[in-house]
C-alpha cells in the first residue's frame, strides 16, 4: 500500500470513528467474535455483500450508505452485549440474528404517535433498545459517560439518563423507563 492509500485508509477509519464510535474493522471483528460468526455470515445478516463488508473493515470505504444496515449493526451490538452478559443464549442469538437480517430498518410512527416496528404496539424493551441504539449510534459508551459526568453537577437527571441508556444494561434501562413513565 502506498502513502496515498495509507492516508486515505487512515482518514476513512477516522471518519468511521466519528460516525460509529470506532473503526468498523474493530466493531465488525468484535461482533464476529462475540456472536460466533464468520465474515460471510455477518455480511449476510447485515445485508451487505462480502466485498463491501471487507472494504468497510479495511478502511477502503468509510461509510455505510444504507440506514437499514446501520440499524442492523446497532441491533447486533445490542445482541452481542446481551450474549456477553448472559441475558441471551447462543440459540436465542441465532434466532435474533435471523430476525435482524429480515428487518428493513427504520421505525415508523403509528397514527397514535407511538413508535412501532413491524406493526403492533411497541414493548417497553423495544422502546428502550431504540433509545439505546440511537444514543450508541451518536457516540461511544465512554464518551457518553464523560458527557454524563460533565452534566451531573447541574443536570443530575439528564446525566443519569445518559449513563443508564447510553452505557448501561438493557434491563437497567427498562427499570428506569418503567419508573419514570408516570
Amino acid at each position: 500500500m502506498d502513502a496515498v492509500q495509507q492516508e486515505a485508509t487512515a482518514r476513512a477509519r477516522e471518519l468511521q470513528r466519528s460516525w460509529y464510535g470506532e473503526p468498523l474493522g474493530a466493531l465488525f471483528r468484535r461482533l464476529i467474535d462475540d456472536l460466533g460468526l464468520n465474515q460471510a455470515r455477518l455480511a449476510a445478516v447485515l445485508g451487505l455483500s462480502a466485498p463491501m463488508l471487507s472494504q468497510l473493515m479495511s478502511g477502503q470505504r468509510a461509510k455505510i450508505g444504507n440506514p437499514a444496515v446501520v440499524q442492523r449493526v446497532q441491533a447486533l451490538q445490542i445482541l452481542a452485549s446481551q450474549v456477553a452478559d448472559g441475558s441471551v443464549s447462543a440459540v436465542e442469538a441465532t434466532d435474533r440474528m435471523d430476525e435482524i437480517k429480515k428487518t428493513q430498518g427504520g421505525s415508523v410512527l403509528s397514527n397514535s404517535g407511538q413508535t412501532a416496528t413491524n406493526g403492533g404496539a411497541p414493548t417497553v424493551k423495544r422502546v428502550v433498545r431504540e433509545i439505546q441504539s440511537l444514543l450508541r449510534s451518536v457516540s461511544a459508551a465512554g464518551d457518553i459517560i464523560d458527557a454524563a459526568d460533565t452534566l451531573a453537577p447541574s443536570h443530575p437527571e439528564l446525566a443519569e439518563f445518559l449513563r443508564v441508556y447510553g452505557a448501561g444494561r438493557t434491563s437497567d434501562a427498562v427499570a428506569h423507563y418503567e419508573a419514570h413513565q408516570n
